[in-house]
């Protein structure tokens, strides 16, 4: 597998954990309370914590900004410009592994740079494309 596809698998997996973690947190799911929420239909969730709705916050981020990323990766493998698209995809990938622990902490400042940097990532993989 090429390091792009790699990089791919990689940002799913981050995503899935995103996802859980969002929903671990937001429920409060290590509380017999939070596991019945968990497994319910989440009709009447209750309010969420601020790390809770932080970390569902970041779940939703992450599903977003992986959407962009998987189509882009996506792309530059069957164009062909797999390699070149690489180091754009590295970046993306190390400033999201960054920008999970800090949203959760709540560091809004810091968590926004780190963004910024994904961003940057996804346009050098753009221009790599272009």
């Amino acid at each position: 597998m090429t390091p792009l596809l790699n990089l791919l698998v990689y940002m799913t997996l981050l995503t899935f954990l995103s996802i859980m973690l969002g929903a671990l947190l937001r429920n409060r799911e290590w509380t017999m309370e939070g596991m019945k929420v968990g497994l319910s239909n989440r009709d009447n969730l209750p309010e969420a914590t601020p790390l809770g709705a932080r970390a569902e916050r970041a779940a939703a981020n992450t599903k977003e900004n992986f959407l962009l990323f998987a189509a882009l990766a996506l792309a530059a493998q069957v164009a062909g410009v797999g390699e070149q698209a690489t180091s754009g995809a590295t970046i993306f990938f190390w400033a999201r592994m960054a920008y999970l622990p800090v949203y959760l902490l709540g560091i809004t400042y810091v968590r926004s740079a780190i963004w910024t940097v994904g961003v940057v990532g996804l346009f050098l993989m753009v221009r790599a494309l272009l």
